[in-house]
């Protein structure tokens, strides 16, 4: 993408912009960066922003109806979740070339939530997606404002990976039997497989659709990489001439979209059972973290191409006010898309009229020619998701992790296998419950060492990684490498006792290296208390070094600063050890190098 006179604007290095609480007309642009966008429109933008639009509008329609078909609701409102929520995002939306819309990776987590609720209603799916995307525009607007864009962030990146990859597989693995040209009652991945291997196995399988699909899916494969090239649209429209000309509807069954209803998505609220409230609840609060998940991550990737900044916080806000107006003019929960940005980008899109122009032809389509999609194939459509999925699937760098941190590989596949065996809103579950235990193990059972004096290198350093470190007679020179706090006191109370019992001499004084421990609660406090009479029984002084000043604050609201006396602190570990041999004038091998 050019960056040229014609590129949007790049902030003046090293200078921030600024908010006054009491400029109303800054208070609109953090909140509607759409009206600031607006005036800092350059007319010459305008021929690649419509270009861009045009271009677009031919991913949006089969896009948005494959999306549909796979979150278990009627095509068209694949594209009423396309129309309004990019109208919606142009407003309210940071990013310059963002596009939004139905998604892959929400489809199964839609699909999850619906299909067991709407007893196959349609009007009844389309309710419960349309409140869904109510609750997670809701979820995402509270956040935004309540500045926690950070939240994202607490998914490591193999967890992320896992996830993704579960819902790729579910995704894919319900988009088959469309493929086969049949239908399946199953629950769930595990159940659809053996479904449809038993209905392949029967013969049930539709060729002509099949052969229609995989002819579908090889091309859009086949033009992934060529950005410039709509792969997808070529797909489709080949399809459906092929449908239309050869009438495999009526002679081979092949099963097909049939007419669009004329018109535009009209506000109506999705109205649910009380039943219904929870797994609504929950689907809506997993449809949020999913979609901001995936929005932040490509939001930063096109950031540092535009050379913008984009607020995490508004972002967040203009993908709730997307899905919020999805969720009440017929839609449903939308994301940012990794497959249609692209094509944008690569068409010259300069801002947001980019999507606006997308979403009003594809207004317009609906508006004046309905009928013009009537034969586009269900097994294409079913080729467009699984293409999608397959793009979902992280491998290269699952190879990677696998190289260098085994574990963290191995936490992947079991969230992969957790979404896909116990399905997608259990999946994200999982993945927050394995994301919650990874961050605790680091600081349940964190590193200590023993530091002694290292010849030739300053300071004091870890005994086993320099063997021959002088230590200090009369000295253990202890470091704790994470917070000190319930789940890890027993812990370093034990290994505490094993340094000074391991001494080779005897000890006086145990100085805790303290400049990691960045945190300390009752629990552990009243373990320090408990430490300090075990080893003043055995004569032996407890002594801190470089501990943190709100650390030491804590201490003092529980009293273990008073107990332990002001004179046990020490700024800094040669602090601690210069006061001990002043005191007791030992002498040691790594005291000339001092």
């Amino acid at each position: 993408m050019s960056h040229s006179g014609s590129s949007p604007p790049v902030p003046e290095p090293g200078r921030i912009a600024r908010r006054d609480a009491g400029d109303e007309q800054n208070r609109w642009n953090r909140w509607l960066p759409g009206l600031r966008m607006l005036r800092e429109y350059r007319i010459a933008w305008l021929r690649y922003d419509l270009v861009a639009g045009l271009v677009l509008t031919t991913m949006l329609v089969p896009v948005g109806i494959a999306y549909a078909a796979a979150s278990g609701l009627p095509g068209i409102y694949g594209l009423y979740a396309t129309i309004v929520p990019l109208l919606a995002y142009a407003l309210f939306g940071p990013s310059r070339i963002l596009v939004l819309g139905p998604d892959s990776s929400l489809a199964a987590v839609i699909l999850a939530v619906v299909l067991p609720l709407s007893g196959g209603d349609p009007q009844r799916a389309v309710a419960l997606a349309g409140m869904m995307a109510i609750v997670a525009g809701a979820v995402c607007i509270l956040a935004g404002i309540a500045r926690l864009g950070f939240v994202t962030e607490l998914l490591s990146k193999p967890i992320r990976y896992g996830y993704m990859n579960g819902i790729a597989l579910t995704v894919l693995i319900s988009q088959l039997p469309k493929l086969f040209g049949f239908s399946v009652e199953a629950e769930g991945p595990l159940s659809n497989l053996w479904a449809i291997a038993t209905a392949v196995l029967e013969g049930k399988t539709n060729w002509t659709a099949f052969m229609v699909g995989a002819a579908t899916l090889v091309v859009i494969l086949l033009f992934r990489n060529h950005k410039r090239v709509p792969g997808i649209l070529i797909a489709v429209t080949a399809a459906t001439v092929a449908v239309a000309v050869l009438d495999l509807a009526a002679t081979a069954g092949v099963s097909v979209l049939g007419s669009l209803p004329q018109g535009l998505p009209a506000f109506a609220i999705p109205w649910i059972t009380r039943a219904d409230i929870v797994p609504v609840l929950i689907g809506g609060c997993a449809v949020a973290l999913v979609s901001f998940a995936d929005t932040s991550v490509l939001s930063r990737v096109y950031v540092a191409r535009t050379h913008t900044y984009v607020d995490p916080n508004q972002e967040m806000v203009g993908l709730g006010v997307a899905n919020l107006a999805a969720g009440l003019f017929q839609g449903f929960a939308i994301s940012s898309s990794s497959s249609r940005t692209p094509v944008a980008e690569a068409a010259g899109a300069k801002t947001q009229l980019t999507g606006v122009i997308g979403a009003l032809a594809v207004a317009l389509l609906l508006v004046l020619a309905p009928d013009l999609l009537e034969d586009l194939p269900g097994s294409a459509l079913a080729a467009v998701v699984i293409a999608s999925a397959i793009g979902l699937i992280e491998v290269s760098d699952l190879r990677r992790i696998y190289r260098i941190q085994r574990w963290e590989f191995w936490l992947s596949i079991v969230c992969t296998i957790g979404v896909a065996v116990l399905g997608a809103i259990e999946g994200i579950g999982l993945a927050i419950v394995i994301a919650v235990i990874e961050f605790l193990w680091d600081g349940w059972r964190p590193y200590s060492a023993v530091l002694g004096r290292a010849e030739g290198v300053r300071g004091y350093h870890d005994i086993k990684r320099y063997p021959d470190a002088q230590l200090i007679p009369g000295v253990v020179l202890f470091r704790w490498d994470a917070p000190l706090f319930f789940a890890n006191a027993e812990l370093f109370h034990d290994r505490v006792l094993d340094a000074v019992a391991a001494s080779p001499t005897p000890v006086r004084w145990l100085v805790v290296a303290a400049e990691p421990v960045t945190s300390v609660d009752v629990t552990s406090a009243d373990m320090l208390a408990e430490l300090d009479d075990s080893l003043h029984a055995a004569g032996i002084k407890l002594c801190v070094a470089e501990m943190k000043d709100p650390v030491k604050d804590k201490l003092k609201r529980f009293g273990l600063f008073a107990r332990l006396g002001e004179a046990a602190f020490f700024p800094t570990i040669g602090d601690a050890v210069d006061s001990y041999l002043a005191l007791y004038p030992v002498e040691w091998a790594g005291r000339e190098d001092r």
